[in-house]
């Protein structure tokens, strides 16, 4: 092997079996080089360094074979290193020395016994060399496995906590590391707590074969088991964020955060097309296609998850209350009059109702199939004590990629028992070719199906253009509410009236035929009130 291919193995392991190898080849940088690298970050942190930069002091409690190796478990993350002024990707943290230990092997653990799978075995495949880097990981990271799992406070808030150690065999997923997920999410529904998965993994680990891939499996089945609990799970991408740790822990989380540069992606850096876009493989770039839901600065990442938690973890099973109007008084006199209050710049759209309405909000980005829709936004928000999830359009035509935004927000918040407001504000949804390509009809349709489906309450709230289907998908059945400022209609009377060969001149008349009027759709008995303004 050439030198500079052997310098871009993780030192701890040779270059002939290297662990940190994802699906075939490694999927991240080496344990040398910088994490986040692409955005300057600096200094790749343990395991554990990350537990205290995200937990409450003193909160940590390791689950049964996550402690330390060689020495006895702190309870506290932060006594095991000066890592309470750098941050994860900081210019100036430290990276993490070497343990002071023996080169010997180390003691076999409760989840290791000598007799089954020791120290210094070579596994299940007698892969040449793979024991002894086990037993050089451990040495120099004083851990067992590539993942520690406990509980912990984040914010005040109890979770499942789990924290890849990217210096032990790049972060690996082996068959030991499928027992500890699985006692951590285990744990986490007899304890019915949230899952918090703090990623740094090259993905499978290579010399445990297809042992090693069905781990997958394994971490998917638990997952689905909590989700169907009703419990939350929040991911965390450091880098690198590669292989089958991004498709199952990552991306299949209900909150997607990544720190700043961070490398994610299915395919690792090794085993990539040589002219493939770098930026496809990054935290940013999966931001801009709809995969994650933000990028975090390492210095807002324990904020952040402490407010996600504390919205993520307060039920509620009464309807979220009805906004107040923010813009005209009055009825329309008629309706044309209604469609050109409607369309006036200076109306209020959904980000003034959303900001009033609110304490304080996150939003989620994203539909998660390559899609993101500046034009409604979704996320959950803290109103006098409690949490309403919300999905808004913002007035612009909305695209494939917003419904289904839209359908990932109410199933998640039926799914947790949150009560859903959702803002109606479109002249109709987006009906250009691109559109069509990216599934236009199929969102729409999937859109009506979360709302049908929906056990939560659902509250709706018409604040301007009501156009035809793009609009109606958005509105909760028999639980809609129109403000003065606003109209529904089956189609915009300028189409109606070219349709029905009209001259431009009856475009007024058209609309008052519509009945589109708020005071119109009360009649009709198709909206329950007419909210009055401030």
């Amino acid at each position: 092997m050439a030198a500079g291919a052997r310098a871009e193995v993780p030192a701890e392991v040779p270059a002939d079996a290297s662990a940190g190898r994802a699906e075939g080849q490694a999927g991240g940088p080496p344990a040398g080089r910088a994490e986040g690298s692409a955005a300057g970050l600096s200094a790749r942190l343990s395991a554990r360094e990350v537990l205290a930069q995200v937990t409450d002091a003193g909160s940590f409690e390791p689950l049964p074979g996550s402690e330390r190796a060689g020495g006895p478990e702190s309870a506290d993350p932060r006594a095991e290193g000066p890592v309470s002024a750098p941050t994860e990707g900081s210019a100036s943290a430290p990276a993490k020395e070497p343990a002071e230990e023996p080169a010997e092997a180390p003691e076999a653990s409760p989840e290791e016994p000598a007799t089954a799978l020791g120290p210094l075995d070579d596994g299940p495949l007698r892969w040449d060399g793979y024991g002894a880097a086990r037993a050089r990981a451990t040495e120099s990271t004083g851990e067992r496995e590539s993942v520690v799992c406990g509980t912990a406070a984040i914010g005040g808030t109890r979770a499942v906590v789990i924290s890849f150690e990217f210096r032990y065999l790049g972060g690996s997923l082996g068959s030991r590391t499928g027992d500890r997920l699985e006692a951590a999410y285990t744990r986490a529904r007899e304890l019915r707590l949230p899952v918090v998965s703090l990623i740094a993994t090259g993905g499978s680990r290579m010399q445990e074969g297809m042992l090693a891939l069905t781990q997958l499996q394994r971490i998917a089945g638990q997952s689905t088991l909590n989700r169907a609990a009703g419990l939350p799970q929040l991911a965390v991408l450091r880098d690198p964020t590669t292989g089958g740790g991004w498709a199952t822990l990552g991306a299949g989380a209900d909150v997607v955060l990544a720190l700043p540069g961070a490398q994610v992606g299915f395919a690792g850096s090794r085993v990539r097309p040589a002219d493939a876009d770098p930026s496809a493989y990054t935290a940013e770039g999966q931001l801009a296609t709809g995969h994650i839901d933000a990028v975090v600065p390492p210095e807002r990442l324990r904020a952040t998850l402490a407010r996600w938690l504390r919205l993520l973890t307060t039920p509620d099973g009464e309807p979220a209350p009805v906004p107040a109007a923010q813009g005209a008084g009055d009825p329309p006199a008629s309706g044309w009059s209604a469609v050109q209050r409607t369309r006036a710049p200076e109306r209020p759209r959904a980000d003034a109702y959303l900001d009033t309405y609110f304490d304080w909000r996150e939003d989620i980005s994203g539909d998660r199939c390559g899609g993101v829709d500046d034009g409604m936004r979704c996320g959950f928000g803290h109103r006098a004590g409690r949490t309403v999830a919300y999905a808004a359009q913002c007035g612009t035509a909305t695209r494939p990629a917003g419904f289904r935004t839209a359908a990932r927000l109410v199933r998640l918040a039926d799914r947790l028992g949150i009560p859903v407001l959702t803002l109606v504000d479109t002249p109709g949804a987006a009906n250009d070719a691109a559109a069509e390509r990216s599934g236009a009809g199929a969102a729409i349709a999937d859109l009506f199906a979360a709302m049908a489906a929906a056990r939560t309450p659902l509250t709706s709230l018409l604040i301007g253009e009501g156009g035809s289907g793009g609009a109606l998908a958005l509105a909760a059945p028999g639980r809609l509410w129109a403000t003065p400022d606003s109209y529904f209609s089956v189609i915009a009377p300028e189409l109606a009236t070219a349709i029905l060969k009209r001259p431009l001149s009856e475009v007024p008349r058209t609309a008052d035929q519509l009945h589109l009027r708020p005071q119109d759709l009360m009649s009709l008995g198709l909206i329950r009130g007419i909210v009055p303004a401030n």
